[in-house]
């Protein structure tokens, strides 16, 4: 009994304690969709991707042709020839995955390139976000875009034009 009797006190306690607090609503898309230096950065990130996964195509179609060339001429080759063969497509094939890997691995160079071309923009907008949430008291800002879970929210708590102001780009 006294373990249901802390557990309605609790509960009580944290739902007044909730009710003090201001939450506000940020569309993160819809922000960085009217940052210019956002969709530069974006078409630069993209630009370079596409040069680099050309580099990994490369090696790709290398291995692919060395593997059909392989297959057609496997019958008159010697056993010596055909290990020397199998070890080139191999070696084509694990520098293509090797290469993949550099660019678009977790830590690839795509990654660091992102980190380093967005980490400015998204600094601006958190000290932003941050200014206004000092100045008008609100204790939580949510993402509206990320949060799927929220059915319905009044336009009145969204601080998304609020922020984009405050970096000095009108909507």
């Amino acid at each position: 009994m006294k373990k249901y009797l802390l557990v309605i006190l609790f509960s009580f306690a944290s739902a007044i304690t909730l009710q003090a607090q201001k939450y506000a609503l940020i569309d993160m898309e819809y922000v960085l969709k009217n940052i210019p230096a956002y969709e530069r950065a974006n078409e630069q990130l993209n630009q370079q991707s596409k040069r680099w996964q050309a580099e990994v195509d490369v090696l790709v179609q290398e291995a692919q042709e060395l593997y059909k060339k392989y297959q057609s001429e496997s019958m008159f080759l010697s056993d010596e020839q055909r290990l020397e063969r199998e070890k080139q497509i191999l070696d084509t094939e694990k520098s293509a995955s090797e290469l993949k890997r550099q660019y678009f691995g977790p830590s690839g160079e795509l990654y660091k390139k992102r980190e380093s071309l967005m980490a400015p923009i998204q600094d601006e907008i958190y000290n932003a976000v941050k200014d206004i949430c000092d100045s008008k008291g609100y204790s939580m800002v949510i993402d509206r875009a990320s949060a799927a879970s929220i059915i319905y929210a009044s336009p009145k708590i969204d601080i998304s034009n609020d922020v984009l102001s405050k970096l000095g780009y009108s909507n």
